[in-house]
């Protein structure tokens, strides 16, 4: 996951092989239609949820959160609270 001042990014990645299997961020056209700022709580809330349906989809149920450095509060706890209740389970 990675986090800027506008927008929130997040990624399923294969490490063995180092390919991206899912990924979601607040640019994608299906989250910016419901958000009016890419770089709040709400917007990482939406981003939590699409990108565990997409791994649902995708049949990936279980992966390791890496918060990518930053603090586990604000933004990064509600993109991985939000992944949590969809289903995905780290």
């Amino acid at each position: 996951m990675f986090r800027s001042l506008k927008h929130i990014y997040a990624q399923v990645v294969d490490d063995v092989r180092g390919h991206t299997l899912v990924s979601a961020s607040s640019c994608d056209q299906e989250v910016r239609k419901t958000l009016k700022n890419g770089g709040n709580v709400a917007a990482a809330k939406v981003v939590g949820q699409v990108l565990a349906e997409r791994a649902k989809a995708a049949g990936i149920s279980r992966v390791v959160f890496d918060r990518g450095g930053y603090a586990y509060h604000g933004r990064v706890k509600a993109l991985a609270e939000e992944a949590r209740t969809q289903g995905l389970k780290f």
